[in-house]
């Protein structure tokens, strides 16, 4: 991650530690944006992000949803409590480890 942030020019990050070589999270910005951290765990960072130009001020969430079939319902849950946690208006994105056609899955179980 460390390349790619520098090679996109973010000299900021903040990093949320892998369990092995999976579940890591990482958000990374330029120096000219304004973020401010709100909360965080392993599976998200919630940040307000503040439009330096328009004085706007709105919510982004970095997302990875449980990869476990079992613990998925966790995930959602986490999502429902950011959604009731602030007005704000609200970006989310990342690997929600969800499959909505049997198309988008290869190998394993059906």
């Amino acid at each position: 991650m460390e390349r790619i942030r520098k090679i996109s020019g973010f000299g900021n990050r903040i990093d949320i530690g892998a369990n092995g070589s999976k579940e890591g999270l990482s958000l990374g910005w330029k120096e000219e944006v304004d973020i401010t951290l709100r909360i965080f765990s392993n599976s998200h960072i919630n940040v307000d992000i503040k439009e330096e130009l328009e004085e706007k001020i709105w919510r982004f969430t970095r997302f990875y949803g449980a990869p476990v079939e079992g613990l998925r319902k966790d995930s959602w849950n986490l999502i429902r409590h950011l959604e009731n946690e602030c007005g704000l208006p609200w970006v989310m994105m990342g690997d929600f480890n969800e499959i909505m056609f049997s198309f988008e899955k290869k190998g394993g179980r059906v």
